[in-house]
């Protein structure tokens, strides 16, 4: 078993490793990191010396002042490098770096710089370097304004501004799971790569994305459409934008029901992709799920009965409980990264059905057990 340790492990691409670090308990041991170890020379070597993989994802990225920018992360390399020597680490050390390297501006500075100090740490003492060269990340839960213009652009969307377009570029892409699951490969083979150039798995114009969001916005979150997502990037950007939205507020969304002498019709589910749709019949007191997804889009539609339905994201503690009756038809769908469960709390049978984006496969089946 490899122990990890994730430098950065609370922000937006540390986050995502780490949990997903978790999917595999068999293979790996984390190893807690708090940012305040880099003003801690014996908490620092505590961490290091318990590593036997080290991933150092803590740097800024952006301030008002480029140089606090270039000061700050060229510190922090040169920390864990200290670290490193006054421990006698042999550890797997990966660094993210930048495709903006290439650029003449103190940020791609001090990312280049950042690398090349770990790399020459590794060929001097025996360690190894794996200088990850990514371009720009983006995905579920990242900090507007900071982490991504498709994290901006959300946030937008979702607060009712209009986003604007400085420049139309095309810009090269990755989604984050994408981008973890390259990092863990690299884990997993444990070899030297001082400079790795991790590839674009898309590259859109910025008025691309933007365009694909608002019709998200328009059919998903205004009208409770499923919008048509043709390949992966528009997936991993749909759940992207889901990410966004205030879960407490939103859910339960009522179905509109058409009554007449025959008795009531509800569209349950509009799509512009397939999938797989299933009905369930649950006795009272019963509770059905507690697991979660972390690619799969799901809706849970109460039809007859009473429901409670439960979220929680597995890195926090906040439960969310959504009551639905079906004398008043309504939905939940499920957030990548949310366990989730459905509870019959009434005195009758509960009617649900279930959809999901993909049919069920165990070899492959994004399910992970876990109670909310």
């Amino acid at each position: 078993m490899k122990k990890v340790g994730i430098t950065g492990q609370n922000g937006f691409v540390g986050k995502h490793l780490y949990n997903t670090l978790g999917l595999f308990p068999e293979e790996f041991q984390r190893i807690d990191f708090s940012k305040d170890y880099f003003e801690n020379d014996n908490l620092l070597d505590q961490f290091i010396a318990q590593c036997d993989v080290i991933i150092h994802l803590a740097a800024m990225n952006r301030h008002e002042n480029e140089q606090f920018i270039y000061e700050t992360n060229v510190g922090l390399a040169q920390k864990l490098v200290d670290s490193l020597k006054r421990t006698g680490s042999t550890a797997h050390v990966m660094i993210s770096s930048s495709t903006q390297e290439e650029r003449d501006n103190l940020y791609g500075r001090s990312k280049k710089e950042s690398r090349e100090s770990l790399a020459n740490w590794a060929e001097e003492n025996d360690g190894k370097i794996t200088g990850l060269i990514i371009p720009n990340v983006f995905g579920a839960f990242g900090k507007p304004f900071y982490n991504s213009f498709i994290a901006t652009f959300c946030h937008q969307l979702m607060n009712d501004e209009i986003p604007t377009i400085e420049n139309d570029g095309e810009v090269k892409l990755i989604y984050v799971q994408e981008l973890v699951d390259m990092m863990i490969d690299e884990v997993r083979r444990g070899n030297s790569k001082p400079e790795f150039l991790i590839h674009a798995t898309a590259t859109k114009k910025v008025s691309e994305v933007l365009e694909l969001l608002n019709d998200y916005k328009a059919k998903y979150f205004d009208s409770g459409e499923i919008p048509a997502i043709s390949d992966s990037f528009e997936h991993n950007l749909f759940n992207t934008y889901r990410s966004y939205i205030d879960y407490k507020t939103y859910f339960p969304v009522k179905f509109t029901q058409h009554t007449d002498p025959r008795g009531a019709f509800v569209e349950v589910i509009r799509l512009g992709i397939g999938g797989q749709c299933s009905f369930s019949t649950t006795v009272p007191d019963i509770t059905r799920g507690n697991h979660y997804h972390t690619r799969k889009i799901e809706r849970f539609a109460v039809i007859k009965g009473k429901a409670l339905i439960q979220l929680r994201k597995i890195d926090t503690d906040e439960v969310l409980d959504f009551y639905l009756d079906g004398d008043e038809p309504a939905y939940v769908d499920m957030p990548i990264w949310y366990t989730h469960n459905i509870k019959n709390i009434g005195e009758e049978e509960l009617y649900t059905i279930f959809w999901i984006n993909e049919a069920f496969h165990p070899e492959n089946a994004d399910t992970y057990f876990l109670e909310v």
